[in-house]
């Protein structure tokens, strides 16, 4: 499960070079997107995005919502079905029967609604036993975001994997460089990577070899949080 601190934090790309590493050491990935809102039936959505960027990745999309809001409100809004964690789990275990990796990438934050009763990903997580990677902004308000996010994910006995930054920009402030040492410490959990801005905008081969060196060893890269904070020092 790939959620976020919050909308336009960098989920698609990180979603899409844990994706990318995975296929480039030859594994069937899948990367499924429960609800796509704001975007209309004729405009490429995350789905899509990914797909440019990691060819031959099979890829699904549950419902699409054309107003740039919450699932739930977005559904209501058009008089179409909501989509349940339920539906989303069934959908990721179909996946998993022929694919070596599945990916489930969320809508905004991990607690928002996905249906009236309040479901989310989160609920999708604790149902198929999925760990949960969490993507953050870089610079300041991040680290609130990140422990909130990060709470919410234990209370629910949900695995949580660690943190990627999703757009580390090229010249970072001091409040960037000192979030580097201070997220995994507010989240309890790893520093997992931290994806260089304008990484979406590369051809699929040069996409790749910047996951590989922004992503952690356990996400399919070579990222080291200590060598990356040494080279960012506040």
């Amino acid at each position: 499960m790939i959620t976020g601190t919050g909308t336009g934090v960098g989920k698609t790309v990180v979603t899409a070079g844990i994706a990318a590493l995975a296929a480039a050491n030859g594994q069937r990935v899948a990367v499924l997107k429960p609800a796509q809102t704001g975007v209309t039936a004729t405009e490429p959505g995350d789905v899509d995005e990914v797909r440019a960027r990691v060819p031959g990745v099979t890829t699904g999309e549950l419902r699409r919502f054309p107003d740039p809001l919450a699932p739930d409100t977005a559904a209501r809004r058009v008089g179409m079905p909501p989509v349940r964690p339920s539906e989303v789990a069934a959908a990721a275990v179909e996946l998993d029967r022929d694919h070596d990796l599945v990916l489930v990438e969320g809508a905004g934050g991990l607690l928002v609604r996905f249906d009236p009763d309040g479901g989310t990903l989160a609920d999708v997580a604790w149902a198929l036993g999925a760990p949960v990677v969490v993507v953050a902004e870089a610079g300041l308000g991040t680290l609130n975001a990140t422990a909130l996010t990060a709470e919410a994910l234990r209370r629910r006995g949900v695995v949580f994997c660690g943190v990627v930054i999703g757009s580390w920009p090229g010249t970072p402030d001091l409040a960037t460089r000192c979030n580097v040492e201070d997220l995994p410490v507010v989240a309890g959990a790893p520093l997992l990577g931290a994806v260089p801005a304008g990484a979406a905008a590369l051809d699929p081969a040069a996409f790749t070899r910047v996951a590989r060196a922004a992503l952690a060893p356990v996400l399919g890269g070579t990222f080291d949080a200590k060598d990356f904070a040494d080279t960012h020092p506040a």
